[in-house]
């Protein structure tokens, strides 16, 4: 009886497992057109809580940033 039990939960558990989806919950992604007097401390402080140290290493990374340095008209794509 317990093997039948067993046999039917982990079939089960792989039918669900098979039939999840993403759900793209995390929504579009965001781009940000750099203005003359910005920095990306400035950016990260205003689209993210928390740490802006933590957001700026995202927007780095996101936008294979070599330096800090931006210049005006610049997009960027907010992860």
């Amino acid at each position: 009886m317990f093997v039948k039990f067993l046999i039917l939960l982990t079939m089960v558990a792989l039918i669900v497992g098979m039939a999840a989806r993403t759900s793209h919950g995390a929504g579009r992604e965001r781009v940000y057109v750099v203005k003359p007097s910005d920095t990306l401390w400035a950016i990260a402080a205003h689209n993210y809580a928390g740490d802006p140290r933590a957001a700026i290493w995202k927007l780095e990374q996101r936008n294979k940033l070599a330096s800090d340095t931006l210049v005006p008209g610049q997009k960027l794509y907010l992860p």
